[in-house]
């Protein structure tokens, strides 16, 4: 197939640092070209791609919905000018261009709720929308969504071989630092099974309550046994994923997905977290992990994971979560797009049921 894969212009394809939308971009664009599928990319100039187009040089930050805007536009352009078997969009500003495509589009989301873009996605009927979770596509009430979880590239995430054990167990934490991530909650629970907590991440204001950053988050992150290290780049990440117990999830909110989640289990690293969101989809109770209502309850789970088989964590982390599967699973929704536009029902949201559905 000829497909169009359309990004963000906030961040490149693959993402320097920060950038889960643009990593399974950069994923499941090496899946497609794997299977043979002709792709290009419609991203950033600082992007990698065998065939890339751009509007803007360099990733533009922070997001500006007028840039997304000339990205998209720029990109439908070019699409309407080509020969493509389906547009895949990560973008939401690409569903504005629908109609001028010349193409079925496919449209991932890959946020929580926000009842604007509820609106706007309900004016656009013709375009094939996939949600990444099937609590997202629940939360989205009448639009109808197929669903495909995230998949990532196995060998990114190797476990790697300790030489000598850490001189003393510790829980890892490893996201943005903001109040719907819980990163105090991860730093209470780890102090209440015994265990020191690292903490992986950078500070963002976005939606925090007022205050809580000086009065909750920098307390937590300067009590004994915690280490803030900041932004871990994907070697940090392997050597924590590689010597934690365990990565502590104390979500407040109904996270779509969770990258952090399958980065930890392809590592074979346990994860435990708040019974939230994705989580009960992506953690398999004693497998990959354990699902907890609460801070006494990581605790406790953190202190059970001591015994974790974290080979057999791995397995089933491939089984689930690679590139290859998601691959699988936007071919065969590029399949049936390809087939006809998506039509236009009413109602509450239903996953499609398929391998990527699990």
């Amino acid at each position: 197939m000829r497909v169009a894969l359309v990004s963000t212009p906030f961040v490149s394809v693959p993402p320097r640092t920060y950038g889960g939308t643009e990593l399974v971009v950069h994923d499941l664009l090496g899946g497609l070209a794997r299977a043979g599928h002709h792709v290009t990319l419609f991203a950033t100039g600082d992007s990698s791609a065998e065939d890339l187009r751009f509007a803007f040089p360099r990733a533009v930050w922070p997001p500006d919905p007028y840039i997304e805007l000339l990205h998209c536009a720029q990109a439908a352009r070019q699409i309407a000018a080509g020969s493509f078997d389906v547009v895949h969009a990560h973008s939401p500003a690409m569903l504005a261009f629908a109609e001028q495509l010349r193409a079925p589009l496919v449209y991932t989301l890959h946020h929580a709720r926000e009842e604007r873009l509820s609106r706007y996605y309900a004016e656009r009927p013709g375009v094939r929308y996939v949600a990444i979770s099937r609590r997202q596509a629940e939360l989205e009430g009448g639009l109808v969504c197929e669903v495909v979880h995230h998949g990532l590239d196995p060998a990114r995430y190797l476990p790697l071989e300790l030489h000598a054990p850490p001189a003393a167990p510790f829980a890892f934490f490893l996201g943005r630092l903001s109040w719907c991530k819980g990163p105090e909650l991860a730093a209470e629970a780890a102090a209440r099974a015994g265990m020191e907590l690292l903490v992986a991440g950078k500070c963002h204001g976005d939606d925090n309550p007022p205050g809580w950053e000086e009065r909750v988050l920098r307390p937590a992150l300067a009590r004994p046994g915690v280490r803030w290290i900041g932004e871990a780049d994907l070697a940090a990440k392997r050597r924590a994923f590689a010597a934690a117990r365990a990565l502590l999830v104390p979500i407040r909110w109904e996270e779509p997905f969770g990258l952090v989640l399958v980065e930890a289990m392809l590592a074979g690293c346990p994860v435990v977290s708040f019974r939230r969101g994705s989580a009960p989809e992506l953690v398999e109770e004693g497998v990959t992990g354990y699902l907890v209502d609460d801070v006494s309850g990581m605790a406790r789970a953190l202190q059970r994971s001591a015994r974790f088989d974290r080979a057999a964590c791995r397995r089933r982390a491939l089984e689930r979560f690679s590139s290859e599967r998601m691959t699988r699973d936007y071919v065969a929704v590029y399949a049936r797009a390809a087939g006809g536009r998506a039509r236009p029902v009413a109602g509450r949201g239903e996953p499609a049921s398929h391998s990527g559905a699990l």
